[in-house]
């Protein structure tokens, strides 16, 4: 069955929710920590219902309930999957902090763990949009429902309690991951309220990226990209960190 014209009339409809979107996205990566400025800790992500109406960037209110389709039918497989893998990718980043900053006592794994659950809330937003079931529902810390996640989380914690300098590197490690697939995801979408959220995730993983490597430079250890093309990482790393549209 051709989709075209279901997709196109629902794309008119999420435009007019754009602006709104905004508020949320940028609200997931605002406090994102670096070494020398900690975010709070125990911030927590902002679940908002799609039928309540949100205030927009210039403080007017617009009514986002026309943008609640709880339909999958607008959304591809791909675009599906997508979210679904970037809700347990963002619950593996934050399960790995918790458990490397439980084992090193270091802040900066405490801190960053904490914006993760703001990023867990934007791609959570729109996982209810959509009516997506939540792939980590119901999980335990540490534990994900698709395979190839689990393996990583295993791999990466182990990689990370060898040494506080391993666990540094598996954070920056973590977070590029992050970006090249958010980077991917976004390139498989049209839709603007995820592509909106997926670009305010990515100014967060970048942010996290900077905030790792500037540790493990103060420690005098050298970190060596495993994702990103090195041109692309070194403008990330030498740039300064990027502030949010409420900042």
């Amino acid at each position: 069955m051709d989709t075209t014209p279901t997709r196109r009339r629902s794309r008119h409809v999420l435009a007019l929710a754009t602006t709104t979107l905004l508020a949320i996205g940028s609200a997931a990566c605002a406090d994102d920590p670096t070494p020398t400025q900690p975010a709070a800790a125990g911030s927590t992500s902002t679940t908002v219902p799609a039928t309540t109406p949100l205030p927009g960037v210039d403080g007017s209110v617009a009514d986002t309930s026309v943008a609640d389709t709880s339909d999958t039918s607008v959304l591809t497989a791909d675009e599906i999957a997508g979210l679904e893998w970037m809700r347990e990718e963002e619950q593996l980043a934050h399960d790995v902090y918790v458990t490397l900053g439980d084992l090193w006592g270091l802040r900066i794994f405490e801190n960053i763990a904490s914006s993760e659950t703001t990023h867990i809330g934007a791609v959570s937003d729109l996982l209810d949009r959509y009516g997506i079931d939540d792939p980590a529902q119901g999980n335990e810390p540490g534990t994900f429902t698709n395979s190839e996640i689990q393996a990583l989380y295993d791999r990466l914690v182990a990689d990370g309690s060898a040494s506080l300098e391993a666990a540094l590197k598996v954070g920056a490690s973590i977070e590029e991951l992050d970006i090249s697939d958010l980077q991917a995801r976004s390139a498989a979408t049209e839709i603007p309220e995820i592509t909106i959220v997926y670009a305010n995730l990515e100014r967060g993983s970048r942010n996290h990226l900077r905030a790792f490597t500037s540790q493990l430079e103060s420690r005098g250890v050298a970190y060596e990209p495993t994702r990103l093309d090195p041109a692309v990482f070194d403008a990330i790393v030498s740039s300064e960190t990027e502030r949010g549209q409420d900042d």
